[in-house]
């Protein structure tokens, strides 16, 4: 069963496809092709009409091609069996169209992803003249991105009172779910949802001036080992992008993981693509383990996009 529904990303109405249940296709066997469209550039809503017919007398998932639907479906039921609160949203910038499973709009631990949102403001604050961005900032900026330095983001964080810049955060760039549920105003006291941080992304690659929109490009491209999962399980053919984020956290019922991923993949950086997964309380079981929620999202990502599943990932550290 598809629902088609609409959505807003970074000030955009788009449509969005839910896929409620999946296929048992086996998703490695899948080699990745991209939608029949012929590319164009990012541009307004696109249109998702109802599924073409498929060669398997199945339907296309509206907006997909048959090839695509197919691992959208698989990847929806992987994250229908997976514990805990898992969501994803892909979104192609080239028609518009947004395809989500899961719950986007859970709230979850924000964790290093929103260092991505640090970055952004800043270089574009700098750009416009309301700050001044030296060298010791600018390599605090390039360690965050890299290998998601808290020692840099706390830095920024505090001489540039990024904490006063949370409401931007949330009209700019479509995070209107972020904010500090404790009261806590630290950037790793934060939550959004998966929806926040496919609108970050999406800001970050249609609105960004070009020359700080190409750095966080470039930046996210070459991640150092620690953050090479999520988003990156896209495979190399698709020079992907990532921003990680993983930390213990404290929820009614107990301590648990949360495993994020944030970025994009394809030609262009067509696809944006979200992820956040709030594992089950209880950090020393099997389940609710970092290991088993950074397989989970990389798996899901790595299904979606044809590439090798299991996928070959780095175990970040514990933080």
């Amino acid at each position: 069963m598809v629902v088609a529904t609409a959505v807003v990303v970074a000030g955009v109405a788009l449509v969005v496809v839910g896929a409620l249940r999946g296929t048992g296709a086996d998703p490695a066997d899948a080699a990745w092709t991209p939608p029949s469209e012929s590319p164009r550039p990012p541009g307004p809503t696109g249109s998702a009409g109802p599924g073409a017919a498929c060669a398997d007398g199945g339907a296309a998932t509206p907006g997909w091609d048959c090839a695509f639907s197919l691992r959208l479906a698989a990847a929806s039921a992987l994250v229908t069996a997976k514990p805990g609160r898992l969501a994803i949203m892909v979104r192609d910038r080239f028609t518009g169209v947004v395809w989500r499973a899961g719950s986007p709009e859970h709230p979850v631990w924000t964790a290093s992803t929103i260092k991505l949102a640090m970055a952004a403001d800043l270089l574009e604050r700098h750009r416009a003249g309301s700050i001044t961005l030296d060298a010791t900032a600018r390599k605090q900026i390039a360690d965050m991105l890299d290998f998601s330095s808290n020692s840099a983001a706390n830095q920024l964080w505090k001489n540039f009172r990024l904490a006063d810049r949370v409401a931007h955060y949330r009209s700019a760039y479509g995070m209107a779910g972020l904010g500090f549920p404790t009261g806590d105003r630290y950037w790793g006291a934060m939550k959004c949802t998966t929806l926040d941080l496919l609108s970050l992304m999406s800001y970050v690659l249609d609105s960004l001036p070009a020359p700080d929109r190409d750095f966080i490009v470039d930046a996210m491209r070459s991640v150092s080992p620690i953050q090479q999962w999520g988003v990156w399980a896209a495979g190399p053919r698709l020079a992907p992008g990532v921003k990680g984020g993983w930390s213990i956290e404290k929820d009614p019922g107990g301590e648990h993981w949360v495993a994020n991923s944030v970025g994009f993949a394809g030609p262009d950086a067509r696809y944006v693509i979200a992820t956040m997964y709030q594992l089950p309380p209880g950090v020393l079981t099997k389940a609710g383990t970092i290991d088993a929620g950074v397989h989970a999202v990389s798996d899901i990502v790595a299904t979606i996009f044809g590439a090798r599943v299991p996928a070959p990932v780095t175990i970040p550290q514990d933080p």
